[in-house]
Parts: structure tokens; C-alpha cells; sequence
């Protein structure tokens, strides 16, 4: 591949990409400064199709990228690093608001990604990870009520209002705030809830507060062993010509819903920071006309969660890619317990 057949090949999926349609010779002519005749152009496209990197889907039409032309346009992009200077601060803008638990955050972060990229988001928790409590707070608020805050090794804050009957003072809920504590520091909320009964006999005469600590852990300990899947902008993809056809259309609605599946596809990629697999590449039959962009995301324990985007083949990469590595440094700075963080880190 020679300088000038990678210029022409640039600029055709730069244009293929902004507006899904062929593209002729005297369109790359006339929109880039390459400083060729339409008849040169012809005649590199010509040869660019043989090479396997173009496709003509009609005799008169113009050309269209294959996936090698993507794989080849996504591994120069990579090694060259041009990357989009996507903002960290407008991104955790997005974060303002107070997410406390981490389904909260995991579902937020795919609604924020499929709004940035207008493609398909899928966010993944780190897979089969349990968060294990650091304290346990109880906060009186009157009327026989407490809040109570659980924090756990994820940085994560849950809580919620619980009954604690009228007699309980300050100085006893703080008492059993840190009786509590320690009594379940390191466990799980499964591990907690099997604790809770026995602590609940030795520790008679708090009934009421324990029981609704039972409660409010049981409501949360139920998370399954594959981890959360988050989809968002499962519709964004409708919107793109490729997707027009009905029983394409609905394939790919049908495999969004299948949250087991989407996991497998997305968490394919290993532990590999990014990850691109282009058409073919995805191994996936209803997404032979799709591209899916991963990178991913660490917790204060060490586990890996995965973020993913699906668009068509002629997706932004620049942009996907930017996009997926300032929200995996700012999920892992919201897991890790180091709010600002995102601020810190310079774009790779």
C-alpha cells in the first residue's frame, strides 16, 4: 500500500462514514485536496477494490470500505494515536449528580455513551464481583427513623431509611454503627445478611434497627453471578441505512435483549484495554454489518468491568475510541474512591 492509495483510501472511508453512501471518484476529487485527476482516483479505487480494501455494491455506483479497509484504517489510527480530545470535565459532567450504588453508575455510564456516540452502549460490571462492606453508618433523622449508610470497597455509597423505634439515642445508634462495623467489615451482602441473625440475638434490646438493616441488605444481595449488563441506545441503531431492512432490524433488537449473550460478545475481547473487531471479525452473524469498540474499567480491588460500543462498520472510531477511554478512567476513579481523578490523567 503505497502513500497515495492510503490517501485515497483515507478519504473514502472518511466520506463513506459521514454519509453512507458510495463513493465516486469525482467525489474524493472534488471534497479532498488530493491533488489528483478523477481519472487517477479511478484508477487507484480500481486497484484498491482488487487489493480487497473496496466493494462496489452496484456496476454504476460508487465504492464502499470492506472490513480489511476498516481493520486497516482502525490500526493506522491507533498506532499514529489521532485521537479525539474529548473533555474528561464535559464527560464527568454527566456524573454530577448523585449516583450512589454501582448499577446506578454502570446503567448511567451506557445512557451517557450511546448519547455521546449515537451508537449502541453496553456497559458490564466486573463479572461475578461482590462489593464487601468497609463501615456501617446509622444516621438518626426523627420520628423513629435512621438513615443508614453502607460504604463498600467500591466506593459505592447505599443507603436508605430504616425504622429504629423511638427509644434509640443518638450516643446508642453510634454504638451500634461501629459494633456493626466490625462485626461485618470484609464481608459480602450476602455474607452480612447470614451474619445478621446471630448478631441479632447477642445484641438484644436493637431488634428493630438490625431488622431493618436484615432488610435493606437482603433487597441488595442478590446480584447475579454474570454481573450487571447495561444496554443503552439499543434504538440508535435503527436510525442508520444499514439497519433499514426489517428482518435485519429485528435480529439485531432480538440479540440486545439477550443479556446473557451481549455479555459473552462484549467481555469476548478479553483484558485487553481496547479491543476493535470489525464485521466478520465479531464472530456474530447478526452483527456481520457492525463494529464493536471495548475498553475497559477497574474497580479499588483490582477487578475489570467492561464498556463496549456497537455501530455500523462505518462508525466514528476516532471519536467511539476517545469517547471509551475517558469514561473507563472515570468509572475506574469513581470505583477506586478518587472522585477528581479524571482531571489527572493526560489523553494517550
Amino acid at each position: 500500500m503505497d502513500e497515495r492509495k492510503m490517501r485515497i483510501l483515507r478519504a473514502i472511508i472518511d466520506d463513506y462514514i459521514l454519509t453512507g453512501v458510495p463513493v465516486g471518484s469525482r467525489t474524493i476529487s472534488k471534497k479532498y485536496e488530493t491533488g489528483l485527476s478523477s481519472a487517477t482516483i479511478r484508477n487507484e479505487m480500481s486497484d484498491l477494490e482488487e487489493l480487497g480494501y473496496l466493494d462496489q455494491p452496484h456496476v454504476s455506483a460508487g465504492r464502499i470500505p470492506s472490513a480489511k479497509a476498516y481493520r486497516l484504517y482502525v490500526d493506522s489510527l491507533l498506532q499514529a494515536g489521532k485521537l479525539r480530545n474529548d473533555s474528561p470535565q464535559a464527560i464527568q459532567q454527566h456524573f454530577s449528580g448523585r449516583i450512589r450504588q454501582m448499577e446506578d453508575v454502570i446503567d448511567h455510564a451506557a445512557r451517557v455513551i450511546s448519547s455521546l456516540t449515537n451508537y449502541t452502549a453496553v456497559v458490564l460490571s466486573p463479572k461475578g464481583q461482590q462489593p464487601r462492606l468497609q463501615t456501617v453508618q446509622l444516621v438518626p433523622v426523627g420520628n423513629g427513623t435512621a438513615l443508614v449508610v453502607v460504604v463498600t470497597d467500591m466506593g459505592i455509597v447505599r443507603d436508605s431509611m430504616i425504622r429504629i423505634g423511638n427509644d434509640m439515642d443518638d450516643d446508642t445508634l453510634y454504638s451500634v454503627s461501629r459494633a456493626l462495623t466490625n462485626e461485618l467489615r470484609g464481608c459480602t451482602l450476602q455474607e452480612a445478611c447470614e451474619k445478621l441473625p446471630e448478631i441479632i440475638r447477642r445484641m438484644q434490646g436493637n431488634e428493630t434497627v438490625l431488622q431493618g438493616l436484615y432488610g435493606f441488605l437482603s433487597e441488595r444481595s442478590g446480584a447475579p453471578a454474570g454481573g450487571h449488563v447495561a444496554v443503552g441506545g439499543t434504538s440508535n441503531m435503527l436510525a442508520y441505512p444499514e439497519y433499514s431492512d426489517v428482518d435485519k432490524a429485528r435480529s439485531f433488537l432480538s440479540l440486545m435483549e439477550t443479556r446473557d449473550k451481549l455479555a459473552e460478545i462484549i467481555r469476548g475481547s478479553g483484558e485487553m484495554a481496547f479491543t476493535v473487531r470489525i464485521g466478520p471479525e465479531t464472530g456474530v452473524p447478526e452483527m456481520a454489518d457492525c463494529s464493536i469498540v471495548t475498553a475497559t474499567y477497574s474497580t479499588r480491588n483490582g477487578q475489570q468491568g467492561t464498556l463496549g460500543v456497537i455501530g455500523p462498520t462505518r462508525m466514528q472510531y476516532s471519536r467511539v475510541i476517545s469517547i471509551l477511554n475517558v469514561m473507563g478512567r472515570q468509572l475506574t476513579d469513581m470505583f477506586s474512591g478518587d472522585a477528581d481523578g479524571g482531571d489527572q490523567h493526560g489523553q494517550d
